[in-house]
C-alpha cells in the first residue's frame, strides 16, 4: 500500500466515523424529542442529579462538547445555575465514555448490513419516529464502517520505524502522549474520533504499549475542553465561568492520572488480564476509570471548583432587564426542542416586561 491509499483511506476512515457519529446522534435527540429538555430541566436540582443528566443527554447526542455547549447556552440565558453546571459537565464526560464501548464491540464484518438497514429505515417508512431509529442505526453501521477504512490506512504504520520511534517516545515522555492527543482532538473537534483512532491503532499492534497509550487519552479530555472555550466568547460571565471549569476540570483529571501513570496503567493491565478484554475493549476501560475516578474525586469539591473560577474570572454579571434573557443560537444548533423552550421562557419574559411598563406608566400620570 502506497502513502496516497494509506491518507485517503484514513482521511475517508475518519470523515465517515465523525459523520457517523454526529448521524446517530441526531437520530437519537430526534427520537428523544422533548425528553432532553425535561430532563435537563428536572434533573438538575442538585449536583449529583446533574452529572446523571449530563451523562444521559451526552448518551443521547453523542458528543460531550455538544452537552456542554448546550449548558454554556443555558447558564448564558440564566436557565441554569453555576453549581448546577458543574454537575453537568461532570456527567457529559462519564457519558462521553459511552462511545468508547460501543467501539470497543467488534461488529465491524456487519457494518454494511447495519448501513443498509438504516438506509431501509429511512427511505421506506413515512413514520418520523421510524425514520429517526433509521438514520441512528444509519449512524452506528457508518462509525464502525470509517473505522474499518482508518484501520486499513494504519495497518501499514507497524512496520514504519519512524513511528515506532515515536511510540517509544511517548513511553518514556508522557506529556508528549498527552500533547498529541490534545493538538488531534482539537484538530478533529471530536473526543470519541480520537479514542477511536487509538483503539485501532492498539488493536492493530502499530502501538504496543499501553503506557504510551494512556496519555494520549488524557490530552485527548484536555482537548476536548476548546469547542467549550470558544462557545463562551462573547457570553455572560457564567457562562464563561461555565466553560473555565469544564477546562480546569479536564486539567486536575489529566494531571493527576499523569502523576498516577505507573499504577494506573498496572490496574488498567490487571483488569485486562482478569477479563480477557480485546485491545479496544481495554481502552475502553481505561477511559471510562478514568473519567469515573475523576468525576468521583473532584464531586465533593464542587462549591470549591465554584469559587475558584469566580476568582479567576471576577465580575458581576450586568443582566439589562429589557434584553432577551433566553436566546442563545447555540439552542438552534445542539437542540431545537430547548430552542423552543427557551423561546417559551422569552415571552413569558416579554410579558413581565410589558406588565412592568403599564405600571411604570400608572405612577408617572398618577404623580410625574
Amino acid at each position: 500500500m502506497n502513502l496516497q491509499e494509506m491518507i485517503f483511506l484514513f482521511v475517508g476512515g475518519l470523515g465517515i466515523f465523525l459523520f457517523g457519529i454526529k448521524y446517530m446522534g441526531d437520530g437519537l435527540q430526534k427520537s428523544a424529542g422533548d425528553k432532553l429538555r425535561d430532563i435537563l430541566d428536572r434533573f438538575t436540582t442538585n449536583p449529583f442529579m446533574g452529572v446523571l443528566a449530563g451523562a444521559v443527554v451526552t448518551i443521547l447526542i453523542q458528543s460531550s462538547s455538544g452537552t456542554t455547549v448546550l449548558v454554556i447556552g443555558l447558564v448564558n440565558a440564566g436557565f441554569m445555575t453555576l453549581r448546577q453546571a458543574i454537575g453537568v459537565i461532570m456527567g457529559a464526560n462519564i457519558g462521553t465514555t459511552v462511545t468508547a464501548f460501543i467501539i470497543g464491540i467488534d461488529i465491524k464484518a456487519y457494518a454494511l448490513p447495519i448501513l443498509a438497514l438504516g438506509t431501509f429505515l429511512i427511505f421506506f417508512f413515512k413514520n418520523k419516529k421510524v425514520n429517526y431509529i433509521g438514520q441512528t442505526v444509519f449512524g452506528f453501521g457508518a462509525l464502525f464502517y470509517g473505522l474499518e477504512l482508518m484501520g486499513e490506512g494504519m495497518k501499514p504504520l507497524r512496520s514504519l520505524e519512524s513511528f515506532q520511534e515515536l511510540t517509544v517516545s511517548m513511553s518514556e515522555i508522557p506529556l508528549l502522549g498527552v500533547a498529541i492527543g490534545t493538538i488531534f482532538t482539537v484538530v478533529v473537534q471530536s473526543s470519541s474520533a480520537t479514542i477511536g483512532i487509538l483503539q485501532q491503532l492498539y488493536a492493530e499492534g502499530a502501538i504496543s504499549n499501553l503506557d504510551a497509550v494512556l496519555p494520549v487519552l488524557f490530552g485527548d479530555n484536555i482537548g476536548t475542553t476548546v469547542t467549550a472555550a470558544i462557545a463562551a466568547i462573547g457570553a455572560s460571565i457564567a457562562a464563561k465561568r461555565a466553560a473555565a471549569v469544564h477546562v480546569l476540570f479536564n486539567l486536575l483529571g489529566a494531571t493527576v492520572f499523569l502523576i498516577l501513570l505507573i499504577p494506573f496503567t498496572s490496574l488498567i493491565e490487571w483488569i485486562s488480564s482478569g477479563l480477557m478484554l480485546e485491545p479496544k475493549m481495554q481502552i475502553a476501560f481505561a477511559h471510562g476509570i478514568f473519567n469515573l475516578t475523576n468525576v468521583i474525586i473532584q464531586f465533593p469539591f464542587i462549591a470549591l471548583l465554584a469559587l475558584l473560577v469566580t476568582k479567576i474570572i471576577p465580575g458581576k454579571d450586568s443582566i439589562i432587564d429589557y434584553k432577551p434573557r433566553h436566546l442563545d443560537p447555540i439552542f438552534i444548533q445542539q437542540s431545537p426542542s430547548v430552542a423552543v423552550a427557551q423561546a417559551k421562557e422569552e415571552s413569558i419574559h416579554m410579558g413581565e416586561i410589558a406588565i412592568k411598563g403599564l405600571q411604570e406608566s400608572k405612577l408617572f400620570l398618577n404623580n410625574n
